[in-house]
């Protein structure tokens, strides 16, 4: 009768859809903000692979605050969630975030913003090396200025680590061309409308420039809108590859962006915070390589990062 009986239990577990038989996985998500085009892409590659995953996604906006983020992360441990990924306001600030994942046993995982503090059991980083996109851009640049002239650098939010290593990284390669020089360098806050405003300053200012390398694709628009019909033909770098600055590429009035992987970026998060979940071993840091955009390999992009 025992064996009749963990038989039939046997074959009624076979039927029950998978869906109950497994504790559905939920995930929760602080986003630094929404308003920003290459994020919006990055949080939408997440919610797509979640939703392909069967994952429970709970995605939040933490508008730019530290304090909204970090009540975000604290809101998630008390549901219960299986992990959290983070895509920090300012990297400096994420000891409470980590402290807070770590005392509740919840896998944290920060995707595209490297946090400055050391990741502990459960955690890890999915980004890409931001220095790596500041020389690719400066290196077009410079091969577009023929090794000669001055550049102004349009900084993105200074508490992210992306603006110190992408800076860090222009500067590398202009110091390696003894007929560059660094004139101008100025936070725009990775947006738009705030490089509108600084490139305006410089152009009023009648500072000379002629070449201007943008942290991000959002900024390098702001400066041609700044610019207008670009008299003085100032040549204009970003960085992530946005739909926006491909068609600016391909008007002739961007020289390159770096492409920055969000679906990779996405998609690396969620499968790193599946395997935490599951007991998996992962790399504390995975790297999802940028690479140059030209007018010359553009096509090949065309159809990545769209949101």
């Amino acid at each position: 009768m025992k064996f009749k009986k963990a038989l039939v239990t046997s074959l009624l577990a076979c039927m029950l859809p998978a869906a109950v038989m497994a504790k559905d996985i939920q995930v929760g998500v602080s986003m630094a903000l929404f308003d920003d085009n290459f994020l919006t892409i990055l949080r939408t590659a997440m919610q797509k692979e979640m939703q392909k995953d069967n994952v429970k996604g709970q995605v939040e906006d933490a508008k730019g605050d530290v304090s909204q983020q970090l009540q975000q992360v604290q809101n998630f441990i008390g549901q219960g969630v299986d992990a959290i990924i983070v895509n920090p306001v300012d990297t400096n600030a994420v000891k409470p975030v980590m402290d807070a994942a770590s005392k509740a046993g919840i896998p944290l995982v920060f995707v595209n913003r490297k946090p400055a503090g050391e990741l502990t059991a459960k955690m890890a980083y999915v980004g890409s090396d931001s220095e790596l996109a500041g020389r690719l851009q400066m290196e077009a640049l410079a091969k577009a200025m023929n090794g000669k002239g001055n550049v102004a650098i349009l900084m993105g939010d200074l508490a992210n680590e992306s603006t110190r290593d992408r800076t860090k990284g222009v500067e590398a390669v202009v110091a390696k061309y003894p007929g560059i020089k660094v004139v101008q360098k100025q936070t725009a806050k990775f947006t738009r409308n705030d490089a509108v405003d600084v490139v305006s300053n410089w152009m009023t200012a009648g500072d000379d420039i002629q070449a201007i390398a943008s942290n991000n694709d959002e900024m390098a628009i702001g400066a041609l809108q700044a610019l207008g019909k670009n008299p003085n033909h100032i040549l204009i770098a970003g960085v992530d590859g946005t739909p926006d600055a491909l068609q600016m590429l391909k008007n002739g009035k961007m020289v390159a962006t770096v492409f920055q992987d969000a679906k990779g970026q996405g998609e690396g998060a969620v499968q790193t915070a599946l395997k935490l979940v599951n007991g998996e071993k992962v790399e504390k840091i995975i790297n999802i390589p940028y690479q140059l955009i030209t007018k010359d390999n553009m096509a090949q992009f065309e159809n990545r990062n769209q949101k």
